[in-house]
């Protein structure tokens, strides 16, 4: 069954309202009429099983015939901070990284990103991204909307990771997978990881002395060079498959 997000405010008195493009999808795309159920998240982990009961233009009313708590968040929030890389990547990667359960994705301008944004075509980039992101969640059937935050420089995210509990950063240069799974090992459950990935040229030697600095744990994801956009979901994979419950 499709899976529609609105905001905690549209939710009262036992019945849902949705508006504008997400209410012109379920209406005008999916040819849904009063009568047809859906669920709708409130982006909190809830989910309402419900019955459409009126509709408008660009509008919808539903009644909650049921409500429970969403099993497919995992506990362990992991947030992808992602060199910017060149062509449509950035697309493929935030899509891939919500349907494997990233908790939120950070684009970082890096010093060898190939990928120069103004402030202007950033702001474009990130509300087509967030797109995308809410797509890849619907299909998923999250029961969050993962956030794309604005482009930040490597010194802001390093800042902005600050408060989580682990941060990683693949590096092609490391050595040891013994170290990579002791320290996947060692991340408990419902902590918090931050993911640091490269653009394609990789990262430069003062964003490792920085990272370091920061915390960040320098880890090798084996002998091969991965594609910036596959070193992300590898290690998204691998840490899910240990982090599932």
């Amino acid at each position: 069954m499709p899976k529609y997000f609105t905001e905690p405010e549209n939710i009262k008195d036992g019945f849902i309202e949705i508006f504008s493009d997400e209410a012109k999808h379920i209406l005008n795309v999916m040819r849904m009429e009063i009568g047809d159920t859906l669920t709708i998240c409130d982006g909190q982990s809830n989910d309402y099983l419900c019955r459409i009961c009126e509709t408008g233009k660009n509008c919808l009313k539903a009644k909650i015939e049921e409500t429970t708590k969403s099993e497919s968040e995992p506990k362990t929030k992991i947030t992808l901070y992602q060199g910017l890389p060149k062509s449509d990547k950035m697309e493929l990667i935030i899509q891939k990284a919500v349907e494997l359960g990233a908790y939120s994705v950070v684009p970082v301008a890096m010093k060898r990103s190939v990928v120069k944004l103004d402030a202007k075509k950033a702001k474009a980039k990130v509300e087509r991204w967030n797109g995308i992101a809410l797509s890849a969640a619907k299909q998923s059937k999250r029961s969050i909307q993962p956030e794309v935050t604005e482009v930040m420089t490597f010194k802001q995210a390093l800042e902005y990771a600050g408060k989580l509990d682990k941060l990683l950063l693949p590096y092609e240069c490391a050595e040891g997978m013994e170290k990579t799974r002791k320290v996947i090992e060692e991340i408990g459950h419902g902590e918090s990881v931050g993911i640091f990935i490269g653009p394609e040229g990789g990262f430069d030697r003062s964003e490792l002395d920085e990272a370091v600095n920061a915390g960040c744990e320098i880890i090798t994801l084996g002998k091969r060079i991965l594609r910036t956009e596959t070193a992300g979901m590898m290690l998204l994979s691998v840490l899910m498959y240990n982090m599932e419950e």
